[in-house]
């Protein structure tokens, strides 16, 4: 159905990030670093395939928690994988919810306008939490999920 939406998430499912997580492990955390980093990307071909195999068929939005500030960069790298880039959805500025409770409310919007065929996120937290609510959530677990990561997305809001 061209009108049902594929739900992706970007770092960990088509960005592979571990190149990134560096900037992370140290104290302080360098964010800025970290997200500067963000146009050099490796692409996850697994997760890309998967993408643009439901781009075939479905309305593919982003919903990321990298920060809004990240918008142009994200979009120029998706374009740069083959990846359409329209609906891309981002982590206000101030929003430093976990990234289960801020995926599950922007997902709440999108419930309200289209049908969500498939959610894709490489956080358990997040796919847990989605599953939880009724959504059709897909684990992508091509790269193993690190704890820095996770310590970014649920408990910093950051990610």
């Amino acid at each position: 159905m061209q009108d049902s939406l594929a739900v992706f998430d970007i770092d960990g499912v088509v960005a592979d990030v571990r190149h990134r997580l560096k900037y992370l492990d140290r104290r302080p955390k360098d964010w800025g670093r970290f997200f500067a980093a963000a146009d050099r990307d490796p692409v996850l071909e697994e997760g890309v395939a998967l993408a643009r195999s439901y781009a075939e068929s479905h309305v593919l939005v982003w919903l990321t928690g990298r920060p809004e500030y990240l918008r142009d960069v994200t979009a120029a790298w998706l374009r740069a994988a083959d990846l359409p880039a329209d609906l891309l959805f981002m982590r206000p500025p101030t929003d430093r919810r976990p990234a289960r409770e801020f995926k599950a409310r922007q997902l709440a919007r999108m419930a309200r306008e289209s049908s969500v065929e498939v959610v894709v996120d490489d956080d358990p937290e997040v796919v847990a939490r989605l599953r939880g609510l009724g959504y059709p959530v897909r684990l992508a677990d091509w790269v193993p999920h690190s704890s820095t990561l996770q310590k970014a997305q649920e408990q910093e809001g950051r990610t």
